[in-house]
C-alpha cells in the first residue's frame, strides 16, 4: 500500500465513522503518514515504509475496528522507531517525564523520609518529574534538529 493509497483509506474511515475516539486514531495515522510525506526520504526508505503499511493488513474489516486500528498504529510508531529512529512529537518527554515520576519516588521515600513522609514522596515527585520532563525536552529537541521528529 503506497502512503497516497494508505492517506485516502484514512480519510475514508474519517468521513465512515461518527465515533470521535476512531477518527483520533485515523487522524494520527492521517498526520504520521503526512509527516512521512514531507520527509527526504529514499526511494528504498519509502518502499520499507510500504512494505509494512502492508503487512499490517490495514484493508482487513476488523470486528472492532478502534482496537484493531489503535494496535496497528502502535505497532507502526514502534517500526519507524526501531527502523529509521523517527519518534513522535513528545516521545522523550512522555518518556523521561514517566522515569523522573518513578526515581522521584523512590528518592522520596530513601532520602527525603525524615521529613514528614507524605512531604517527602510529594516533593520526591515533583523533582523527579521536572526534571525528567527538562531531560527529555531536551532530547526532543535533538531528535527534532536531527529531523528525527515527526
Amino acid at each position: 500500500m503506497t502512503l497516497k493509497n494508505a492517506f485516502n483509506f484514512f480519510e475514508r474511515l474519517v468521513a465512515e465513522t461518527s465515533r470521535k475516539s476512531e477518527i483520533k486514531v485515523y487522524q494520527e495515522f492521517i498526520q504520521i503518514i503526512t509527516n512521512l510525506e514531507k520527509k527526504n526520504l529514499s526511494e528504498n526508505e519509502i518502499q520499507s515504509i510500504e512494505t509494512e503499511l502492508d503487512n499490517l493488513n490495514l484493508k482487513s474489516n476488523p470486528e472492532n475496528r478502534k482496537i484493531y486500528f489503535k494496535k496497528t498504529l502502535g505497532d507502526f510508531k514502534k517500526y519507524l522507531k526501531d527502523t529509521f529512529s523517527i519518534t513522535p512529537k513528545g516521545y522523550y518527554t512522555n518518556l523521561y517525564g514517566g522515569l523522573g515520576l518513578v526515581f522521584g519516588l523512590l528518592f522520596g521515600v530513601a532520602i527525603l523520609s525524615n521529613l514528614e513522609r507524605s512531604l517527602g514522596i510529594s516533593l520526591g515527585l515533583i523533582g523527579g518529574m521536572v526534571v525528567g520532563s527538562i531531560m527529555g525536552r531536551s532530547k526532543d529537541a535533538q531528535a527534532k534538529t536531527s529531523g528525527k521528529m515527526l
